[in-house]
């Protein structure tokens, strides 16, 4: 590193103290912060401060699916800006919020036909929760309070989300903050049945029963939803196993439990279909999204329901707010604007069927890395795979840490938690970047070994 360069970095550093970085190691980042710090972003890539640049593993963090300033995208915003940048979405509508809104519920599984707007993936979780106890509630089971929710899933942080997420670290802290009465199905990622499993386990169907558990303890007539990611993206890409879903579906509906999936990361092409639901053929009650809506733009979340939970509402005087629900930014046409160009080059670029292609690339690529010193397991779905980690003797995480460091230095960016290596690669990575990226993570986990 050059005398200049340092210098810049030296002062860079002394300036990042004041913001408090979100799931973040935040001392040892600002005592570390050369090749973390990121000027400008295209197609595939981040360049970083240094002018090095790096392959986006993850897609941003699972959102920019299309690649970085697609222009389409830029465009679409630019002449937004100029339309109207702002609209308020309580007593008013702004026309391409009802659009979108309609391209999203034709879009989705047969049945789910009504948008509720949020910002952020936490928040379409939490409002979805609030419907599925509104709805009840409509319905004359007020008594139904109880959500049950999955080990190592995460659905945000808001205190709903939290509740239901099944992330130790994420809950640990705030445990008077729960909602109570939440309770937890058993996670499906087992390696001693299902290490190194190509897509789908065939393992692990019956881990759905513990449902039939749940609802004995605590009565059906007392749970009001079941909300699961198809595919638990932030936990390291835990893959349901073949059956494990409709299991689900089937006793939500012999009980009468609303069924939610997280779509959040798996909505919008990672799955190489709209929604995960109609990767894995299982229709819910209510999805949940946000991240590859709009390719990560401008924050844009909502929630699909089916037409009988809408309808639950719709009842009372008419000139009667029937939802007391929503943000400032719900429907915010900037976002809006954004979302319509992305479902725009979805559908025009083939992009669900790209993804298809890529799949058994992706799989390959990953799986390559079994027989590695230290790689306990690899895995994938869709666009999407994960590696774990022998870790360090009392020291959790450290082993990810190196890997992601040596892969930095060698122009990857991919995700790490705990002692798992995290990939979802852009939709428009080619087949050379997707296997430059496998053997330049070989590289770095034989570096930190």
């Amino acid at each position: 590193m050059n005398e200049a360069l340092a210098r810049n970095l030296s002062e860079t550093a002394a300036g990042l103290d004041p913001y408090w970085m979100p799931f973040s190691h935040n001392r040892y980042f600002k005592r570390h912060p050369a090749h973390r710090l990121l000027a400008r972003a295209e197609g595939a890539y981040y360049w970083t401060v240094e002018g090095e640049r790096l392959f986006d593993c993850l897609s941003g963090l699972w959102c920019v699916g299309l690649g970085h300033a697609h222009p389409r995208i830029g465009a679409a915003l630019a002449r937004q800006f100029e339309t109207v940048d702002y609209s308020p979405a309580f007593q008013m509508g702004y026309p391409g919020t009802f659009r979108l809104a309609e391209r999203i519920a034709a879009m989705a599984p047969a049945g789910l036909d009504h948008v509720f707007f949020v910002n952020s993936g936490s928040e379409s979780v939490d409002t979805a929760l609030k419907i599925a106890l509104g709805y009840h509630r409509m319905q004359g089971e007020a008594a139904r309070i109880r959500f049950v929710g999955r080990e190592r899933g995460y659905h945000g942080v808001g205190f709903g989300g939290m509740s239901v997420g099944g992330m130790v670290a994420n809950r640990k802290m705030f445990p008077s903050a729960e909602l109570p009465g939440v309770d937890h199905l058993p996670h499906t990622h087992d390696p001693a049945h299902m290490a190194f499993s190509r897509g789908m386990p065939q393992w692990g169907a019956h881990l759905a029963d513990e449902l039939a558990r749940i609802v004995a303890l605590h009565d059906a007539s007392t749970i009001a939803a079941v909300i699961v990611e198809p595919m638990q993206g932030s936990a390291g890409v835990i893959v349901p196993p073949v059956g494990y879903l409709q299991k689900l579906r089937e006793l939500c509906t012999r009980h009468g439990i609303l069924l939610i999936f997280d779509e959040v990361i798996t909505g919008f092409g990672r799955m190489g279909a709209a929604f995960g639901a109609d990767r894995f053929g299982v229709v819910p009650d209510m999805i949940t999204f946000a991240k590859s809506v709009n390719n990560g733009v401008v924050p844009l979340g909502g929630v699909i329901v089916r037409k009988e939970i809408y309808q639950a509402f719709m009842t009372g005087p008419e000139h009667a707010v029937e939802f007391f629900h929503g943000y400032t930014y719900s429907g915010h046409p900037m976002a809006v604007a954004a979302a319509h160009a992305t479902l725009d080059v979805l559908e025009s670029e083939g992009v669900f069927e790209r993804v298809r292609t890529l799949e058994p690339v992706l799989e390959d690529a990953m799986h390559s890395l079994k027989g590695e010193r230290g790689v306990l397991d690899v895995r994938n779905c869709g666009l999407a795979a994960a590696f774990d980690l022998e870790p360090v003797a009392d020291r959790p995480g450290l082993r990810a840490l190196r890997v992601f460091e040596h892969a930095l230095a060698a122009g990857q960016l991919p995700r790490f938690t705990g002692d798992t290596i995290a990939v979802g690669p852009p939709f428009i990575s080619t087949p050379a970047e997707i296997a430059k990226m496998a053997d330049d993570l070989r590289r770095a986990i034989r570096a930190a070994f």
